[in-house]
């Protein structure tokens, strides 16, 4: 699965699992992390159902808790997703960028 299957930059996908990257975070910590990282708020709603996808498409999982609070982690398939994603993002920022200092 590739990350370009659940839309474009902004895309409630792409910001849970740039979350994730650093290391398992629960629903409210990604919402804490998420907004601070990009400014972007991600409602309960959407981060659920969001987290829900990813962990039917393999890209996270849940791991253990010892709280009520339920954790999710980065799978291989999920690092490599998102390691696509943010390459071609990168790409697409460097040549836009180029672009824009000829203008």
């Amino acid at each position: 699965m590739n990350l370009s299957d659940f839309g474009h930059f902004s895309d409630p996908s792409l910001l849970i699992l740039s979350s994730l990257a650093d290391g398992p975070k629960h629903g409210y910590g990604m919402m804490v992390d998420i907004e601070s990282m990009t400014g972007v708020h991600l409602g309960p709603g959407t981060l659920y159902g969001a987290l829900a996808r990813l962990e039917k498409s393999g890209l996270i999982q849940a791991i253990p808790s010892q709280d009520r609070r339920r954790p999710y982690q980065l799978t291989a398939a999920g690092i490599k997703a998102l390691r696509e994603q943010l390459s071609q993002l990168e790409k697409l920022a460097s040549t836009g960028l180029k672009r824009l200092a000829q203008a």
